[in-house]
Order: C-alpha cells, then structure tokens, then sequence
C-alpha cells in the first residue's frame, strides 16, 4: 500500500486546487512511541502561502539544522514557483555559509532516505566594515551590507545609543534629525550639526561621544544596501552578522539592522503587491520596471528571542511585529527559531500557524508552547514530548490549519551544516 503524504500548513480549499504543488519534503511521520515507533508517511509543507512558523527545542536538538531544512526545501520547489519567492536567512552564529557545500559526511544516512548530497547557490551578506576579517577567517563573501543614517529613526537611535527618549540627550538627538529630514547624511554630519546647534552643553558633549562611537563601527554609509540585491530569487540569501560582536554594539547592532530590513521588506511587498496586481492585469511583466521591486519573501531568523523578546523591546521588535500582524497579505513569511520559545515574545508564539518544536523540558518553554495548541492537544504537551523517540530530529509539528498534532523525524540535510557542537577528536 503507497502511504498517502501528509501536508501540513495548507488548508483543504488549496490542498483540492493545487495537491502537493508547491510543497517541501521536511520528513517521516513517526508511528508508535519510544522505542516502538517507526517511519511512516513522509510530511510535507506548504510554501505556497506566508506563514509564521516556530521552530523551537533546546540546546544541541537540531532547531538551526531544522532552519536549514526549510532553506533547502525553499530552494527544492518548481522553478515556476521558486523564480517568484526569495530567501532571507538571518545568520547570528555564522554556520550557514556551508550550504553552498553538498553534505558528503552524510551520503549513507541521504540514501536510505532516498536524497543526495547536494550544495545550494547561496548570496552570502556581510556587513560592511568586516570585508578584512572574512577574508583572514577565509571565507567568500558575494555582497557587503550597509546603512545609511538617515534610515534610522528616532527611535531606532534612541536604543542605538541607549537614550531614554524622554532624556535631554534625546531631545538634542531629535532636533539634530529633524533638521537634516531633507538631507542625505552621514554620521560625521550628524556631530557637526550638534556642535552647530548645541556648542558645547554639556548633554550635546555626551551625544557626540557616542555618534563617535557609533562611527568606529564602519557599518554606515551615505548610500544603504538595496534591498532587491540581497533578496534574490533563486539563491539562499545569507546575511552573516554573527560577527558583530561586543566591539561592534552587539546584540543592539545586530537588531538595528534586522530592523531595518524587516521593515523595508515589509514595505517594498506592500508596493510589490499592487505591481503583482497590475500584471495579472495586464497580463505583461512589469517588475522589473521598479527598482523597489521585492519578491514574495520568506524571512528565516535564529536566535529569534534576541530580536523579538518576551520582555522589553529593542530595534528589530516593532518591525517584525508589524510583519507578524500584517505581513501574509502582502507576502511575507517569517520562520522565526529559538531554543527558549518562553522568552519569545507572546504574539510570536500566538500567531504561529505551524510550529516545528524538537524536545523541550524547561517548564516554562512547556507553559509556552501548550498555550497555542490547548484547544486540540489530547495530552499534556509534557507527555507528547516523553512520547517522542530519544533520537535527534525527532520533533513535534503543531498544525493549526488541520488543528492536529505530528510525530516527525526531520529528514538529514543535504547541504553541508556547520553547526555542530565542536569536538576533540579529529574524525576524518
């Protein structure tokens, strides 16, 4: 009997009109539990449609290797459908860069489950300022990523240089924006023009000594980084900024640009609709007329917890909450991984219409994830877990669309991942 494959995301109205069109092979249905269980049908997801997803487990049970699952099924799908969807993985660890590599190690495990090593046309983002160590550290870059001041806003300021908004640093800060809202600036123009208005005050003194901190970052240019050039159909868009480490802001630089992006790419898809719109019209290509032009986009970020936490906020919080509330319609989809879901932020957890969640056994990780899935789960989600076999990969998949609960094992990667924990032991 050929076991029927399972499909999770898509609704009953599109699984009828489109079947397995458009869908990515993630695994095998788990039958039985612990050491009974066994493979069974393979389960697919639906890319058709945006999504929120989650992936969640704890440390070392395979979320950032689930991520490249995701990755390389994006890249599996039809050319008709893959030419119209792009790629952007957010990198804060700096592993993903071996995707362009087949996964040679594993070529025994690929062909019992029928695949191949393969590598992937990757378009690896750096951002700038950190061109020398990439190329010290050996590896290739495509592109290197900007900002320019101007795209920043107040607020975004206001966390970059850890102001209180109400504060008189901030108000400085302000009128110094203000007064350059027409211009194209760079950051030696913003300490000009606070020495120009303020001279020497003593709160004007502080602005500057941090905007000259700020510039030492090199990140920032008059000229930003098009957002069309790092979302290229066709390839999986990488952007590196696991680098950006405490000498370069941190954490706070790294939300900065993940904040920018996430909301300009919301923004350029809310334009990119309405030329969609106009070519099914007209039944001619227009897109390529439009420099802003972005396609359907699916945003995959790790660590996620550090860009949308569950307490406070920082620069990345309101633009991927803005994405998380508003972002199917225009075609955004945002998979968002993390190995402690309890300090994620609520909407991100209640929004979710799939998540891919490896073992869990922190409490409040369990109290986190059963909130979402309470109406349909049998059990306590604390008993699906100590059901699940012992065996990495193994993995609960929550579909809110059928309302049901899977047993998965994640399928091995047919790229190269660079993520495993490191060893003292030379293997090969």
């Amino acid at each position: 009997m050929t076991l029927r494959d399972i499909i999770v995301g898509r609704t009953p109205e599109d699984l009828e009109l489109f079947g397995e069109k458009g869908t990515g092979y993630i695994g095998n249905h788990y039958v039985g539990s612990k050491k009974e269980a066994h493979l069974a049908n393979k389960i697919k997801i639906d890319f058709l449609r945006p999504h929120l997803i989650g992936i969640f487990g704890k440390r070392g049970t395979g979320k950032s290797y689930t991520l490249g699952i995701i990755a390389e099924e994006l890249m599996e799908l039809e050319e008709n459908i893959r030419k119209n969807i792009g790629v952007l993985l957010i990198d804060t660890m700096g592993i993903y860069w071996s995707m362009k590599l087949p996964n040679k190690k594993d070529r025994k495990l690929l062909t019992e489950w029928g695949l191949e090593p393969k590598g992937y046309s990757i378009n690896l983002i750096i951002p700038q300022g950190l061109e020398k160590k990439y190329t010290e550290m050996g590896v290739e870059y495509n592109q290197v990523f900007s900002i320019t001041p101007k795209e920043i806003s107040f607020e975004e300021w206001c966390y970059i240089l850890n102001f209180d908004q109400n504060s008189e640093y901030a108000l400085i800060l302000n009128k110094v924006l203000d007064v350059l809202k027409e211009e194209v600036y760079s950051i030696d123009t913003m300490i000009n023009k606070v020495e120009e208005l303020f001279e020497n005050e003593k709160e004007a003194n502080i602005v500057k000594a941090k905007l000259e901190m700020i510039k030492q970052w090199d990140l920032f240019s008059e000229d930003s980084s098009s957002l069309r050039k790092l979302v290229i159909p066709g390839k999986i868009n990488i952007l590196d900024i696991s680098q950006l480490g405490l000498e370069l802001g941190g954490w706070g630089t790294r939300s900065l640009i993940v904040g920018i992006l996430a909301r300009k790419l919301l923004m350029y898809r809310i334009e990119s609709r309405k030329i969609e719109e106009q070519e099914k019209i007209y039944e001619e290509n227009i897109r390529d007329k439009y420099a802003d032009y972005v396609p359907i986009t699916w945003l995959l970020i790790d660590e996620a917890h550090q860009f949308l936490p569950a307490l406070g906020e920082n620069a990345a919080t309101t633009p991927l909450l803005q994405i998380i509330k508003i972002g199917r319609e225009p075609g955004v989809s945002l998979v968002l991984a993390t190995q402690m879901p309890y300090k994620l932020h609520s909407e991100a957890i209640s929004q979710a219409d799939l998540v891919i969640s490896h073992r869990l056994t922190a409490k409040k990780d369990i109290i986190a994830l059963s909130e979402i899935m309470q109406t349909y789960q049998k059990y306590d989600l604390a008993d699906y877990f100590d059901a699940m076999p012992r065996e990495k990969g193994s993995a609960l998949i929550m579909d809110d669309n059928s309302e049901r609960i899977y047993e998965i094992k994640m399928r091995p990667r047919r790229s190269w991942h660079a993520g495993e924990s490191a060893i003292a032991i030379e293997e090969y």
